[in-house]
């Protein structure tokens, strides 16, 4: 009896098959497989080579005949496409026969070749998961779909789809969905490593499965992948070491990491880009997902501030209390030419509070409406600066180009988040009831400064 050579012929091209691979073509007396793999390896046979060909599905028939030429003397190489190991003819033979002398070449996969066609995107953790259901039922199938999503797994996924099987996909990005963000790169290649080769770069939420058939490999990302010059990009790890560079530190990039993971824990993440900004910020500051609930932005607010900072209208923000004003970023300040104004130390403003009998931070307000009436103002600690803008403002003494509303406390707090509602054509974003503080206001203005950066989900830049 001579022995049995399993090998991965590779995707399809020429150059993917391995030199082991074109070495036990040559020297086998009979080559078995499917029929439509001869045309990759008919250049490399030997002058007289058997060839035993069958129909798709046929893999047990092919894995008995490869079985009996081998107990009559001769030497049989099976083929399988991609890796022999891999939903291949590998596991078939060995089970067939334990005892025979088998040998397994690897070959490249389809997952592998169509990973490098779109980039990097199995540079973590990842599986492989079949939606064909001819051997396994499709109770179990969903059963590691789910698994696969959350455990945050880059998920390569084969047999997507055939004449029969049209829904299943369909349900896979359904469950996905449940655990990732829309924005979560997918990447797909039809006949990867064929002339016939296509390749594909989209998101979760906006991959559709009808553009998908049976030749296809599926790729979808983990929480940290990203697209990045027409890329598809998943880093080394979760946390490492982040080099010191002009586009960023490894606090930047860290916060990065972090609105990736915020993405895929959100319950909503769907959401237009000037609400999801501002949201991801929020969220990232407080730890409180609750923030999903409790952000009420006008319209396109975060856009329209923004826009008003980018065409030079808007130069000036004021704040209720320093430390609202000190965590605001002063790199994105500097960037965007925009000065911050606080009058709670002005010395006029104690005058003011004592003469009027009214609080510092009315004072504050009215003090500002003198001198930067329509700039964005950024209330985090005090429910009367609140109401005071809002009183100056229906008096027409201020137009704020925007507001952030975000006291915190149990006194009047609410009440002045429902007056600051009332004021028409002004952009609001407001954190609702008792939550809020001068952290939270600071932040909801970051992602102002920065929603330039926010399609490509970039929090760190500041320069």
């Amino acid at each position: 009896m001579k022995k049995i050579i399993v090998a991965g012929i590779g995707p399809g091209s020429a150059e993917d098959i391995t030199p082991a691979v074109l070495e036990a073509v040559r020297q086998s007396d009979v080559i078995v497989g499917y029929k439509y793999y001869f045309r990759f390896i008919e250049p490399y046979l030997t002058p007289g080579t058997e060839c035993i060909d069958s129909g798709m599905r046929q893999e047990r028939q092919r894995a008995e005949e490869a079985v009996a030429l081998a107990k009559e003397g001769k030497t049989v190489c099976v083929i399988s496409s991609g890796d022999a190991g891999i939903y291949g003819m590998a596991p078939l033979i060995l089970e067939m026969d334990p005892t025979m002398d088998v040998q397994v070449l690897p070959g490249i996969s389809a997952f592998q070749k169509a990973a490098s066609l779109l980039g990097a995107p199995i540079g973590h953790d990842m599986c492989i998961i079949s939606l064909s259901d001819l051997m396994t039922p499709w109770q179990l199938i969903e059963k590691r779909i789910q698994a696969a999503s959350l455990g945050d797994f880059v998920t390569a996924v084969y047999n997507p789809k055939s004449h029969g099987r049209y829904w299943q996909l369909h349900r896979l990005k359904e469950l996905f969905q449940q655990q990732r963000a829309g924005t979560t790169p997918v990447g797909y290649v039809r006949q990867a490593g064929r002339p016939e080769q296509e390749v594909k770069l989209t998101t979760l939420g906006d991959f559709d499965p009808e553009d998908v058939d049976m030749f296809t490999v599926i790729l979808i990302g983990n929480s940290q992948s990203y697209i990045e010059g027409g890329k598809f990009i998943t880093p080394r790890g979760y946390f490492r070491d982040f080099p010191l560079s002009s586009e960023g530190t490894r606090g930047r990039l860290i916060m990065n990491e972090s609105f990736r993971t915020i993405l895929s824990e959100m319950k909503h993440p769907d959401v237009p880009t000037w609400r999801l900004w501002p949201l991801l910020h929020a969220i990232h500051t407080t730890v409180d997902f609750g923030m999903e609930k409790y952000l009420w932005m006008d319209d396109r607010a975060t856009e329209i501030i923004y826009n008003k900072i980018k065409d030079g209208t808007l130069r000036h923000i004021v704040t209720d209390v320093t430390m609202a004003a000190s965590g605001i970023r002063k790199g994105a300040l500097e960037r965007l030419g925009v000065e911050v104004h606080c009058y709670i130390n002005d010395p006029r403003t104690r005058e003011m509070a004592e003469e009027q009998s009214i609080t510092r931070s009315q004072a504050c307000m009215q003090l500002a409406a003198e001198e930067y009436s329509d700039a964005l103002y950024v209330v985090g600690n005090a429910p009367t600066a609140l109401f005071e803008i809002c009183d100056l403002t229906r008096k027409g003494k201020m137009q704020p180009a925007g507001i952030i509303a975000a006291p915190v406390g149990f006194v009047h707090v609410c009440e002045s988040k429902h007056a600051v509602k009332t004021l028409k054509q002004i952009p609001k974003i407001i954190v609702e009831g008792r939550k809020g503080g001068s952290n939270l206001a600071a932040t909801l203005c970051n992602a102002i400064l920065t929603y330039d950066d926010a399609e490509q989900i970039k929090p760190g830049r500041d320069l």
